[in-house]
């Protein structure tokens, strides 16, 4: 199947062909006709399965085809994009300007942990469609900047990390501001009873779409887990990145200080790697999510919640320092790599507090994860 199978206007085929894409994702083909036939969707899909492009491609032809772009109501917003962090929501905006390279469409992204005037001048200006994190859009609304009684499409992506990062409560006022007509489209990796309890309430016999099951871990990702002491964690750490100097690697840590004690801990043994998470400004967040995907720099060093809009097309390697709390996290880190058909590895470190959360992941993904010696 291409994209033109799905009834993809010609701008938007032009533009993906420019992006060399020929053949939609799972997601993307179960998800497209629907949208376009102006369904609510429950979309369930991890990171990496082409979600932005699912819920884009088809907002984005409808506003054309409605004829809505730069109509009446000018600087009305007519589609809405909620998204849990500074770095998923530049991601979708860089997809919006891919696809829309042939169309005379507008956007706007905001975001909390920059100066606001830009956003709002922006905003003013009149825009289409606009992407934005929850805390910066509830306080722009509360300025009187952001009107949403026009919008026609609401978007919200990756609903359970909302719930995870405490933006529940915003995204409620939220969409009490929105109109009662629209089409809503939510997208979940995973599906807590509170984001089962919103989709009920929020979406209009809604098609559910589930590609990719959430205790799944592909086939091409190779999992090795090592026994080893908590403070024997750091030794390894350095011997398993010198000993795959050569390839990209993502180490997940729970804490913000763990990330940056292990930055130091690796420097002084020679070896270079910088840290991503909420405590870093959020130019300094871009700069070194840029430097990792042009592998100027090869090992990110992340917590979870920094880690959502990551997306690097050949990550070889993913590296557990500390086990997630919770057995989904697991799919989803390890599942940055191995991706578009290309193999990866992830390594586990597992200390005697950690066996218990061990065999949960294990349990979830029903599959034994081989050990390796230390």
């Amino acid at each position: 199947m291409t994209f033109n199978d799905l009834n993809i206007i010609e701008p938007l085929l032009r533009a993906l062909n420019d992006k060399g894409y020929n053949s939609p994702t799972p997601i993307q083909k179960e998800t497209i006709p629907h949208i376009l036939n102006e369904r609510d969707v429950l979309g369930l899909a991890q990171t990496g399965t082409g979600k932005t492009a699912a819920f884009l491609l088809p907002v984005i032809q409808q506003l054309v085809q409605k004829e809505n772009v730069g109509k009446h109501n000018k600087k009305a917003i007519k589609a809405l994009v909620l998204a849990p962090t500074r770095e998923l929501a530049i991601q979708i905006s860089d997809s919006f300007k891919d696809y829309t390279t042939y169309l005379n469409i507008n956007h706007g992204v905001i975001f909390g942990g920059v100066n606001k005037d830009r956003q709002i001048k922006t905003l003013q200006n009149g825009i289409d469609l606009l992407i934005a994190t929850p805390g910066r859009l509830l306080d722009l609304m509360n300025q009187k900047v952001v009107d949403l009684r026009f919008v026609e499409f609401f978007i919200i992506d990756e609903a359970d990390k909302m719930l995870d990062m405490g933006f529940i409560h915003d995204m409620k006022k939220i969409i009490q501001y929105l109109p009662k007509q629209k089409q809503t489209l939510l997208f979940s990796a995973t599906m807590p009873s509170m984001i089962a309890s919103l989709s009920k309430n929020l979406l209009s016999n809604p098609v559910k779409v589930e590609v990719t099951p959430v205790s799944s871990t592909v086939d091409t990702i190779h999992q090795r887990v090592f026994f080893v002491e908590k403070s024997d964690k750091n030794k390894l750490l350095v011997d398993l990145l010198s000993k795959n100097k050569d390839q990209l690697a993502l180490v997940f840590l729970r804490t913000k200080h763990g990330a940056d004690r292990i930055v130091r801990t690796l420097k002084k043994a020679g070896i270079f790697s910088e840290a991503i998470h909420g405590n870093k400004s959020q130019n300094a967040r871009q700069r070194i999510l840029t430097d990792f995907n042009s592998r100027k720099n090869k090992i990110l060093i992340a917590t979870d919640i920094a880690a959502r809009g990551i997306d690097v097309s050949h990550l070889e390697l993913v590296i557990n320092y500390d086990l997630p709390s919770e057995p989904e996290t697991y799919v989803h880190r390890i599942g940055r790599t191995g991706r578009a058909g290309n193999s990866g590895t992830a390594f586990s470190f597992c200390s005697q507090e950690e066996q218990k959360t061990l065999r949960s992941i294990q349990k979830l993904t029903g599959k034994k994860l081989v050990s390796e010696k230390v």
